[in-house]
């Protein structure tokens, strides 16, 4: 494990008032980045910065235009199950998550999948 941000923690949130008076009074907050004090609102991160971040965390922020049909074949292109041949059992569009029956030693294994992780045979 490597600390990216020691002592920071990054939130995804609507900027409203409640959620910022949720975020300021959490107890050992102690200030905020890009604010300029005296209660004034953080200003966001680019989406740049954003894309950066998770990126540099394996995670991915697109999101994919391709749609999925349960009992449909696919192909893993990411993750611990590349390059494996899949079943979709479970589909959330919505998420982008996919369950998927894999054969693996002779036995099916059941995957969650993101839809990034996966790709149309």
């Amino acid at each position: 494990m490597e600390k990216i941000f020691p002592g920071y923690v990054l939130v995804e949130m609507v900027m409203t008032d409640e959620s910022w008076f949720v975020v300021r009074n959490t107890p050992g907050v102690t200030g905020f980045v890009g604010s300029h004090g005296g209660g004034s609102k953080p200003n966001p991160l680019m989406p740049d910065e954003v894309a950066s971040i998770l990126h540099s965390q394996g995670m991915a922020t697109t999101h994919s235009t391709l749609s999925f049909e349960v009992g449909e074949t696919i192909t893993i292109i990411a993750g611990a199950f590349a390059g494996m041949k899949g079943k979709i059992t479970a589909n959330d569009p919505d998420k982008q998550k996919l369950k998927a029956t894999i054969n693996m030693f002779e036995r099916e294994v059941s995957a969650d999948l993101d839809y990034d992780q996966v790709d149309k045979l």
